[in-house]
């Protein structure tokens, strides 16, 4: 396993519970949050829908760039990123670099029920949210597992019970790779 930094960094594809996870995480440790969504919103002064639709993916994907690269990795932290961050070959080098990469996961089904509750992801504001839900996640979750030192399978998992399993394998990884 290659050297890490000392951050805890989820990604994978949105419904996994990334968020909310990651808030559980941060809790409990006391570490600082870093979520890639929050930091380009505000950087926008909007909420990412309304990025999409004002300026398009590729500006968001370039601000979510340069937002990732301004967290350091040199201390304890739990970042969070965007379902797409893994588009970018540069971001997960990045996120490689300054952590421990754990893939949160969820049958496409779960995924498809946790997301209808909200309508505001933009990349299903489409005729067929279902076939783009299935489409995005046939291309992205091959990226999410090439990046990623472990995965956690969220789908039957509470977001404390999702947290416990993220701190277990990350605590294995950094004592393994410390050995």
């Amino acid at each position: 396993m290659r050297e890490r930094g000392p951050a805890l960094v989820l990604v994978g594809f949105m419904g996994t519970g990334k968020s909310s996870v990651g808030r559980a995480i941060a809790r409990r440790l006391s570490l600082p949050r870093f979520d890639t969504d929050e930091l380009v919103a505000a950087r926008f002064g909007m909420p990412v829908s309304q990025i999409f639709a004002q300026h398009g993916e590729a500006h968001f994907r370039n601000a979510e760039s340069d937002v990732l690269r301004q967290i350091g990795g040199s201390s304890e932290a739990v970042i969070v990123t965007g379902g797409g961050i893994v588009l970018r070959a540069e971001n997960v080098e990045h996120l490689q670099r300054v952590g421990t990469v754990v893939a949160l996961s969820a049958r496409e089904e779960v995924i498809f029920e946790r997301i209808s509750r909200r309508a505001s992801r933009p990349l299903l504001q489409t005729a067929n949210p279902r076939e783009t839900i299935t489409s995005l996640l046939a291309m992205r979750a091959p990226l999410y597992a090439a990046a990623a030192d472990a995965q956690v399978d969220t789908s039957n998992l509470t977001h404390a019970e999702a947290a416990d399993a993220v701190i277990e394998h990350w605590n294995a990884l950094r004592t393994a790779s410390s050995v």
